[in-house]
């Protein structure tokens, strides 16, 4: 019994970190999602990292981009959180959204750590593989 305990705990802590990383990528992209829904632009803003605000430099600016460069980021009908990945020592969290229309999109967000926060430094689209006839 003793080994069984002392297996589940080298577990746990082992793994518990990676779980805590991945729920709070998880959650500062969620947030940002949540904020979009309300039109919430500023605190959307919030979970923008600091290279990304000064390519907006304003809360409006960042809402107009996304309403029109990303509308499944701005109003999705459904997120799932895909996997995590270091790519070269990025972290990417692969998202599927679908919008409001029933279609589906793959994005890669580009996650950073700043002061014990998470912060999203990029979205990519993620293009569909080509599907043969």
């Amino acid at each position: 019994m003793k080994k069984l305990a002392l297996a589940a705990g080298l577990f746990l802590g082992t793994f518990a970190p990676a779980w805590a990383q991945d729920n709070d990528i998880q959650a500062t992209i969620q947030g940002q999602l949540d904020a979009f829904m309300q039109d919430d632009f500023a605190t959307a803003f919030t979970f923008a990292s600091p290279m990304i605000q000064g390519m907006f430099g304003s809360s409006d600016r960042f809402g107009m981009m996304v309403q029109q460069g990303y509308p499944m980021v701005h109003r999705p009908a459904d997120v799932q959180f895909q996997e995590l990945r270091d790519e070269q020592g990025r972290l990417i969290q692969r998202v599927l959204i679908r919008d409001s229309k029933g279609m589906f999109h793959t994005l890669d967000y580009q996650m950073i750590q700043q002061e014990n926060m998470w912060k999203i430094n990029g979205v990519t689209y993620v293009k569909a593989p080509a599907v043969g006839v």
